[in-house]
């Protein structure tokens, strides 16, 4: 439960040695190495700012193999559905990847996959092209005189045109007029292929009736023969592109067997660009290499042993300048580690902040459990968090969460008496019902008592705000900000807990009647304090002004504690929908013939989309308890955070058991 200390250090390398320094330290993933820009030593010594310079080769066969894997991917036969999305990168061993790394036939591979990318993608546009061709001599294909000879004569024009079908009958009326003569020769898409003779004289006045009855010219050129020789020609040559197209597809085939190669080679040409890319961006002169940065103090020792296994090589620890933002790093251990997810998608803390998983994890199991209240759902969903954690690869984390989370909820819903909402009711097995029973005396039913459920959902809620007010008291003590710690949390402390102890004077509830009197006085004390000194800035109006208006600000404290019902709307609405599904069950059951697997599928569909969005909505709204309700009472976040220079991966996963 702690912000990992951090060591601002400076390695000095010889400029032969630093690509295999820094693959060492890629290898290791221990070390947050800092640019040029970032770099204290450049602010100091300018002169040393690096001329940064493309690794242009590097980076354009990257490129290649990148174009190339999306191509040969089609043609792969890789694994598909849920168990490639949880585990989308191959596991290799290193024996493997190295082997790949040194095959020197994977630029061959590279080759001929673009080259065949480049025939598949020829052979498509002549096939469609050619396609074209035949759909545009369709029509035409009873015509038998020689394409070539339709044209202008020497007293008469042959115009080739396609014309819609409603305007044939009065176009050709309008062109006898004109002493012209049409010859319908066939018909496609509800317009007629047709041959109009006009004398060369009135041909201008045949073209704009032809405009006007929206026709479309015809060309047949450069093409020779009847359309029918035309289109055997053609459709030949189709054949063919399509022969020489299927043999390309199975050269590709045969090229997707080597996708996990392409993909091992990229993944070993992005880590060493990457290395490129931090040397050549680094403070340098003109015969070494400077790497500024950070590590977690523990690792120090770590780091030492690999700079020092390089003669030409040193290590040393640097100060941080005054104003430079220290990298954030965040360690929990056992129970406590997998809800590092939900303080890191909040933001990570200030360097000089406490680190707020420890506080959130049992109130966010909690409430998680709350907000689903059924033990069944709770069940099925350790099952499924137990699949994801053994099938995921890399940060499992959230699989580890949700298995916590699954746990809570039984434990919730057993006490509150949910199991498939209410499914044991409905079996009515006397064993079950019985323990189902005897589990209550220890909880509560929300379908017979939703008052305990919400005065629960309040209780809690009031006890987060609380312990969030403790956390920020105890961390400005830490800090020497005592005046601060009295007045802006302690003094919130006990008045609120003056207020809480006179209410429940006033129902007899804890507190003796006697006594609310003198907590409602006693709450007197912190509010001036409040008041007086929760605000240090300013005149001494302008303080008492802010104090006044922190003082009004309790109002948003009772606020704050009714979003805690959420918990118990969220748990109600899981249990109700959940009964509502076992009544549709019932009903489905007694349909003849087909009832019992009607019932089984609105069963286990009906639970499965509840148990779903029950689940998310579960998880987004103790999570918003957690930012907006809990979070501002202790926690800014903003800290930046501590990333290593360490190798990545995109399409494998090197098993190095």
């Amino acid at each position: 439960m702690a912000i990992t200390q951090m060591a601002k250090v400076m390695l000095v390398t010889h400029r032969s040695q630093a690509p295999e320094l820094l693959e060492a330290l890629q290898r290791d993933g221990i070390c947050q190495i800092l640019n040029a820009q970032q770099a204290a030593v450049t602010k100091d010594m300018p002169e040393l700012a690096a001329a940064a310079e493309r690794p242009k080769d590097l980076e354009q066969l990257l490129t290649r193999l990148e174009k190339t894997i999306e191509f040969v991917k089609h043609y792969a036969r890789a694994p598909k559905g849920l168990l490639s999305a949880l585990a989308p990168r191959t596991v290799i061993d290193e024996s493997s990847y190295n082997k790949t790394v040194e095959d020197k036939q994977i630029p061959k591979i590279i080759e001929k996959s673009e080259q065949t990318k480049t025939e598949i993608e020829r052979l498509n546009s002549e096939s469609e092209n050619l396609r074209t061709t035949l759909d545009h001599l369709s029509p035409w294909q009873s015509l038998e005189t020689p394409v070539q000879e339709i044209g202008r004569l020497n007293r008469t024009t042959s115009l080739a045109a396609l014309l819609p079908a409603q305007q044939i009958g009065k176009v050709r009326q309008q062109l006898t007029d004109l002493g012209a003569a049409i010859e319908t020769v066939g018909s496609a898409d509800n317009k007629y292929a047709c041959i109009i003779v006009a004398i060369n004289e009135n041909l201008s006045d045949v073209q704009k009736l032809l405009r006007s009855a929206e026709f479309e010219p015809v060309s047949f050129e450069p093409m020779t023969g009847t359309v029918a020789e035309l289109i055997g020609k053609y459709t030949g040559r189709l054949s063919e592109t399509q022969e020489k197209l299927h043999l390309m597809y199975e050269q590709a085939a045969q090229l997707g067997k080597n996708l996990l190669k392409l993909q091992i080679l990229y993944d070993h040409y992005n880590n060493l660009l990457n290395r490129e890319q931090t040397k050549d961006t680094a403070p340098a002169t003109e015969s070494t290499v400077i790497l500024e940065g950070w590590v977690k103090q523990e690792d120090y020792p770590r780091l030492d042993k690999i700079v020092s296994s390089f003669p030409a090589s040193s290590l040393t620890t640097i100060k941080p300048a005054e104003d430079e933002e220290i990298p954030v790093e965040i360690e929990n251990k056992n129970v406590i580690k997998p809800f590092e997810v939900i303080t890191r998608l909040y933001g990570m803390p200030q360097r000089i902040e406490v680190d707020p998983t420890v506080f959130l994890a049992p109130f966010f199991a909690l409430f998680f459990g709350l907000c689903l209240t059924d033990a069944g759902y709770g069940l099925v969903m350790v099952a499924l968090s137990i699949y994801l954690l053994r099938k995921l690869q890399g940060d499992k984390k959230f699989a580890a969460l949700m298995i916590i989370c699954s746990l809570s909820t039984i434990v919730c819903g057993a006490l509150t008496g949910g199991w498939f909402g209410d499914a044991i009711q409905v079996l009515n097995i006397p064993w079950l019902v019985r323990a189902r029973a005897a589990i209550l005396r220890f909880g509560f039913d929300p379908a017979q008592n939703p008052k305990i459920f919400f005065r629960l959902a309040l209780a809690i809620g009031y006890i987060q705000l609380l312990t969030g007010i403790l956390v920020a008291f105890f961390y400005k003590l830490r800090q020497r900000r005592i005046t601060e710690a009295i007045c802006a949390h302690l003094t919130w402390f006990v008045m609120l807990n003056c207020f809480a102890a006179y209410f429940f004077s006033t129902k007899h509830i804890l507190v003796p009647e006697k006594y609310g009197q003198f907590f409602l006085r006693l709450a007197i004390l912190p509010a001036a304090l409040i008041v007086l000194f929760s605000h240090n800035e300013g005149g001494i109006v302008g303080r008492l002004g802010m104090g006044v208006f922190n003082l009004f600000s309790s109002i948003f404290y009772i606020g704050d504690i009714l979003s805690y019902v959420r918990l118990m709307a969220l748990g109600m609405v899981t249990a109700g929908l959940a009964v509502a599904i076992n009544q549709f069950g019932v009903m489905a059951s007694q349909v003849k013939y087909v009832g019992p697997l009607l019932a089984g599928l609105v069963l286990i569909g009906g639970h499965a989309f509840n148990m779903g969005i029950s689940a998310l909505g579960a998880f987004v709204h103790t999570l918003r308890l957690q930012y907006v309700e809990f979070f501002p009472k202790f926690f800014q976040g903003g800290g930046r955070l501590f990333e290593p220079f360490s190798k990545q991966y995109t399409h494998i996963y090197i098993n190095k058991g």
